[in-house]
């Protein structure tokens, strides 16, 4: 079989074995028809990016109607050797080209952008945003990019492409987004360009409600952009959960790259329960690989998280009393003022599928794990997921559940019905050496009080303290503990004992406090740009893997089985309030202190 260039001039040198030179402008491609012929249609995408006919045509003097007659001969050429090919062996080498289905050529020079080729060594970058005029793109992904654009974090030939099937244009994109976009408050040089820069470089792809046509179009599109030079492919799957296994069997079939890397980023929750988010995981893993998956929370990527294991494993102080021995007890806490949660979303999951699931969970493993042999994200990972299956499968007596009480005058949604839950408190066992005994209690609510997100790590008693007439009839106040927090001000507080000036003596507990905002005069990124960043650099340890989400929902099953049962009934407690009264009550029967709001 051969295919006869005749018509142009020879681009490019004969790169495969399978390309043998017959003139100077005639080429001969060999190969099966049972193998080769699946193959034209990506070839010709090839070969004409390749060619450039339009530049070729202006340099060498063709006249635009040239052009398209020799791209149809092109056409034609290719259809009658494919059709014409007799031979049965096997390839002699296989061709560098994608081996899809036709691609949408004329529907990608309607919609070609006039983006610059970069001529560098250093690979490009493609980014997708599926579901790009969503509150959640709009508020915070592509803010994210274009903080990371900003900060010199994304490459100069970064491509991002927001894809939607709502039919609007790349101004329509760039002006809904561009009010979103702000400079560093430290750095602000150049903002005005950079935003100008970053808008320029952001495109627009109408994908329709044909998947696997409109990923056929944002996969020519984004070979557009990379110009055909080495690229890596990055797809953030911001879509409602019953269209994602949809989407993403179609981007994995007709959108990834055959000339770097691709990596999948997915959106919470990761299930509906245990035998959901296996069936899940069983349909993702048959088209990526784990390697290629980022199951985000947007809670890990703030940097009290990302500091749990700085304080640990940095400090000679923290390690040797990170056990049993030491440690009475740990509080993870994370209480909102209002209702943030779309009802359509929240209604169908609650808070326990929602944040206790990934957040907590995920938050308790960092604190409990033993030090891993390396700071790899598979590393990490490894003994997560050890901690995740030493925890003590969760009994409904040692459960809490409530529901805020609100009318339409309250500005939040009250469209729950009577088993979602707004408020989860949890005691949790770890069943290993070094935690046996220590209870992990959690509490995680909405429309509270106020808005605080902190660990409290609180210390054993001192065996035989002398002092202990000095602190009254409450020794539980002269307790050492370690305070991580996140919100309202982030902060590291450690309470000691100290003696108070003056004569005679009289012990007080203070707090030892680093507070960041007066610490280190720099603005803290959002969480979405470390994630994105992470995602960007391979760094997966923040990210849930397969196996610790089958750990994690194998300990809240039971508890999640007696609400589908109807055996549990949340509690209600008013909107603004402190939260169930039986929260009290599961605190002082693990003999822990309740750490007021």
């Amino acid at each position: 079989m051969s295919v006869s260039f005749s018509n142009f001039p020879a681009p490019f040198p004969a790169t495969g074995k399978n390309i043998h030179t017959v003139t100077s402008d005639r080429f001969v491609l060999y190969g099966g028809s049972a193998t080769i012929c699946q193959r034209f249609c990506g070839l010709k995408i090839w070969l004409l990016d390749r060619l450039n006919l339009k530049h070729c045509g202006k340099k060498h003097g063709l006249s635009e109607s040239k052009i398209i007659k020799n791209q149809d001969k092109l056409d034609s050429h290719l259809e009658t050797s494919s059709s014409n090919d007799g031979r049965d062996s096997e390839e002699v080498s296989t061709l560098s080209v994608p081996n899809v289905t036709k691609r949408p050529t004329s529907k990608l020079q309607a919609h070609s952008p006039n983006f610059p080729v970069q001529s560098d060594q250093a690979p490009s970058l493609c980014i997708a945003v599926i579901g790009a005029t969503g509150e959640l793109a709009r508020r915070k992904i592509f803010p994210a990019l274009f903080a990371l654009y900003y900060s010199g974090f994304l490459p100069e030939n970064v491509g991002i492409v927001g894809y939607s099937r709502k039919n609007l244009t790349d101004e329509d994109l760039r002006s809904i987004i561009a009010s979103t976009l702000t400079c560093r408050i430290d750095h602000r040089e150049n903002c005005g360009d950079k935003i100008d820069a970053f808008l320029s470089r952001t495109y627009y792809l109408n994908g329709g409600y044909d998947n696997r046509e409109g990923m056929l179009k944002l996969s020519a599109l984004m070979e557009h952009i990379e110009g055909g030079f080495e690229a890596n492919r990055i797809f953030y799957l911001s879509v409602p959960q019953e269209a994602l296994l949809d989407v993403a069997s179609t981007l994995a079939i007709c959108a990834q790259t055959q000339k770097g890397w691709n990596r999948i980023i997915i959106e919470k929750p990761f299930g509906f329960d245990a035998l959901s988010s296996h069936w899940l995981t069983k349909a993702l893993l048959s088209k990526f690989q784990e390697k290629q998956l980022y199951r985000i929370d947007h809670l890990l990527g703030r940097n009290l998280i990302e500091n749990l294991t700085v304080l640990r494993f940095s400090n000679l102080i923290f390690e040797p009393l990170w056990s049993r021995t030491y440690i009475r007890s740990i509080q993870v806490i994370l209480s909102e003022e209002m209702g943030v949660q779309s009802g359509r979303y929240f209604d169908g999951y609650g808070i326990i599928r929602d944040i206790v699931h990934s957040h907590i969970l995920q938050t308790i493993a960092l604190l409990a794990m033993e030090p891993p042999i390396s700071l790899n994200g598979e590393d990490i990972r490894n003994e997560k997921v050890k901690v995740l299956r030493s925890i003590r499968r969760l009994e409904p007596s040692n459960v809490i559940l409530g529901q805020y009480k609100a009318t339409f005058d309250d500005k939040v949604d009250v469209k729950l019905n009577s088993l979602t839950p707004t408020y989860f408190a949890a005691v949790l066992y770890i069943d290993n050496a070094r935690w046996d005994g220590v209870p992990f209690l959690i509490k995680a609510g909405m429309g509270l009080i106020k808005h605080r997100v902190e660990i409290r790590i609180q210390f054993r008693h001192v065996p035989g303290n002398i002092y202990h007439d000095r602190f009254g009839h409450n020794i539980n106040l002269a307790t050492n503990e370690l305070i991580l927090r996140d919100v309202p001000d982030e902060a590291i507080l450690v309470r000691v004992n100290n003696k108070v000036p003056g004569l005679g003596l009289q012990l007080d507990a203070s707090e030892l406090n680093l507070l960041y905002k007066d610490k280190y005069n720099a603005e803290v990124p959002d969480s979405y740009e470390h994630l994105l960043l992470d995602v960007i650099d391979g760094d997966n340890h923040l990210f849930m893997r397969s196996d610790e989400l089958t750990a994690a929902w194998n300990i809240l099953n039971p508890v999640l089985q007696e609400i589908d049962n109807n055996n549990i009934a949340p509690e209600l407690y008013e909107l603004g309030g402190r939260g169930p009264v039986g929260a009290y009550y599961l605190w002082a029967k693990h003999g822990v202190q309740w750490t007021e709001d």
